[in-house]
């Protein structure tokens, strides 16, 4: 059964591990990826990625990209979305933080920032969501 769409938009609020896709080229499948993100009800959602990157750079060419969250448990639960790059930003020690804490207990949050404030280049790509496939399909 499809989620409404508060259930949709809730469910891609929680944190899941996102599959991000991305058309990478004539002849080839899409890049996919496992992704941390950032989402609010409503809103535009974000990830950050090194900015020289090959799934930056085909997100830049191809100017939209898809993401897919999927749980197991207590149902079988799944939100697609995909739509275009509303604008793309230099990465901040903000968005990093944002991130770390929203998937990590705080003790492995910490952990992670001392690496992840340490890469090259980043940036937050930002994606306005226009086309959604949901559903739960109850206890299997």
């Amino acid at each position: 059964m499809a989620l409404s769409k508060e259930e949709r938009q809730q469910f891609l609020a929680e944190p899941h591990i996102a599959a991000l896709s991305v058309h990478a080229g004539t002849g080839r499948g899409p890049l996919t990826v496992p992704m941390w993100y950032q989402y609010s009800p409503g809103g535009e959602l974000w990830v950050l990625t090194a900015a020289n990157s090959r799934k930056a750079r085909l997100i830049k060419a191809a100017g939209c990209f898809s993401l897919m969250v999927e749980r197991a448990e207590p149902t079988l639960r799944y939100v697609a979305v995909d739509g275009e790059v509303s604008r793309i930003e230099p990465g901040t020690d903000e968005h990093h933080i944002e991130l770390a804490h929203r998937y990590l207990p705080p003790d492995r949050a910490e952990r992670y920032l001392k690496f992840a404030l340490s890469l090259s280049d980043q940036v937050v790509i930002y994606l306005r969501p226009q086309h959604w496939i949901s559903a739960d399909m109850g206890a299997v």
